[in-house]
């Protein structure tokens, strides 16, 4: 009867405070499943700032005057496109608490994050923005070039500007958290990134293809089950993904980027503070949780019975 009448009188061995703590997989879904309601509020924040253009988009159906309908959809695209990035920027900052086990206030740290890194945030959103849009048009523009001109080189420009957007994509794994984590300059951001762009090409595509089955998902929930895209849109995907990307790539940022300074300086990267052996304490009292004996309850007499 243990199993549906647990004795709460018994105290196990307790947890070693040396214990192995859990990797790959295991902690990436304990941190998942812990924080998995937190994820979706900072989606429902993050969306919030994307709003506006959401309003532009809906706007469409119901404004009949063409020329407002284009300055109301350049009003709220240019609020969205600068938004946008600072949005991402604080949802960052506040799963990569959640990837380094750090304790976070998540509205306080998603609004400081939002405004301390606003101006680097926005330039990076609106250089992002760009470059797919390219991207984009030249699955259009360069196949009906080729066609027209009779010249199938312009199908090899649009591999390259496709293959330059993916690599830009793997960029953009390292560049937000490290704009969060670190100090550096717009320039030593953009060089850091493309080089673990590289560095970390197998983590990178895993990281990719997993990303884009979510994306599909979601894009074939607007075709066929637009109910259901309108109902986890505000709550799923963009801090699902920044979760993923954060707990895979996180680490080489530590180990190639932010390790290496403090090494520099002799210092422990606080982050990894409580790795075991970093840091050596004095204590009074000998931590006991693993080692202990399992105390019983105490036996519970059966009642007399009354003749």
């Amino acid at each position: 009867m243990g199993i549906l009448f647990k004795d709460y009188e018994t105290s196990g061995s307790g947890i070693a405070k040396d214990a192995p703590k859990k990797e790959g997989a295991a902690l990436f879904f304990q941190i998942l499943f812990s924080k998995g309601w937190f994820l979706a509020g900072l989606n429902l924040l993050h969306y919030l700032f994307l709003l506006p253009l959401t309003l532009g988009l809906a706007a469409i159906s119901f404004v009949k005057n063409t020329e407002l309908l284009i300055i109301i959809l350049i009003v709220l695209g240019l609020l969205t496109a600068v938004t946008s990035g600072p949005a991402t920027a604080a949802m960052t900052k506040v799963i990569r608490s959640f990837v380094i086990q750090k304790h976070t206030f998540i509205f306080r740290d998603f609004f400081k994050a939002f405004r301390t890194n606003f101006k680097k945030a926005a330039i990076i959103g609106l250089l992002n923005i760009f470059i797919y849009v390219s991207a984009g048009a030249s699955l259009y523009v360069y196949p009906d070039m080729a066609q027209k001109l009779n010249n199938k080189l312009f199908y090899g420009a649009m591999i390259i500007t496709l293959s330059l957007a993916l690599v830009i994509t793997m960029m953009n794994f390292y560049i937000w958290p490290m704009l969060v984590a670190t100090d550096l300059s717009m320039k030593n951001l953009i060089k850091n990134s493309f080089v673990l762009a590289f560095v970390g090409m197998k983590t990178n595509l895993l990281t990719f293809v997993v990303c884009a089955i979510i994306v599909g998902a979601m894009a074939a929930l607007a075709i066929f089950y637009p109910s259901a895209f309108l109902m986890l849109i505000p709550l799923v995907p963009a801090a699902l993904i920044c979760y993923i990307v954060t707990f895979n790539c996180y680490p080489l940022i530590q180990r190639y980027i932010i390790d290496p300074y403090y090494t520099s300086m002799g210092k422990v990267n606080p982050e990894r503070i409580n790795d075991a052996a970093a840091v050596e304490e004095e204590t009074l009292f000998e931590d006991m949780g693993g080692k202990e004996k399992p105390v019983e309850g105490s036996k519970k007499r059966k009642p007399k019975k009354i003749s």
